[in-house]
């Protein structure tokens, strides 16, 4: 029995999820929502015997599958890149991405220091991220910024910096990373990347800490 309403109601859902896909400046959820949305049109092309689209539809499922396969088999190279304070591609970096940075970090305002860290994380090449912080004298590293830009934030820069290569805190006297929880996005991330609450204080903002040493 034919209900012209659920395929109207499946042709406006597959509609929405086609949008939010093109949306997505990550590769890996724009084929994702790409996929899904193709599905949904794939099915209602056979509801309303439309082949053509049906046809087209499932067509464009096969080929994002492919190109999923592939990104997720890719082997991927990362490295940190250490720079100093003034360093002219540091401040280049800043000034290109302040807009996207200060949507995360909404009071973040760079201020250079002799005790400053200031690290790159490298993906295939490409400075994907950036971390910036402070190291105290206790052995705490507050942290200023903590910046991934829109094509990598896949979670894969920031456990790659935060998980893989934390003897490279370790070598440089770390034995706490503290960081400012920003937005609450940010928070979600921190808790991600195996950082707790740390207790409130009345002259600072919500913040976590993860122990390094």
């Amino acid at each position: 029995m034919q209900n012209p309403l659920i395929y109207e109601i499946v042709g406006y859902v597959a509609s929405i999820v086609i949008a939010i896909s093109v949306m997505n400046t990550n590769v890996l959820r724009l084929r994702l929502f790409n996929i899904a949305g193709a599905v949904l049109f794939t099915i209602y092309g056979f509801l309303i015997k439309a082949w053509p689209i049906a046809g087209l539809n499932f067509f464009i499922v096969i080929v994002n599958a492919v190109h999923l396969y592939r990104i997720l088999r890719a082997r991927e190279f990362f490295k940190l890149l250490e720079v100093s304070p003034d360093s002219a591609y540091l401040n280049h970096f800043l000034a290109h991405h302040l807009r996207d940075i200060r949507k995360h970090n909404p009071n973040f305002e760079y201020v250079r220091s002799d005790t400053q860290l200031a690290v790159f994380v490298l993906r295939n090449t490409v400075p994907a991220g950036l971390f910036i912080a402070e190291l105290q004298r206790n052995g705490d590293l507050q942290v200023k910024l903590d910046y991934v830009v829109p094509d990598y934030r896949d979670l894969k820069v920031g456990d790659f910096l935060l998980n893989e290569q934390i003897d490279f805190f370790r070598e440089r006297g770390v034995r706490r990373i503290v960081s400012p929880a920003g937005t609450s996005r940010h928070a979600k991330y921190l808790k991600e990347m195996g950082f707790i609450p740390a207790p409130p204080t009345d002259d600072t903002d919500l913040q976590f800490t993860r122990s390094v040493a």
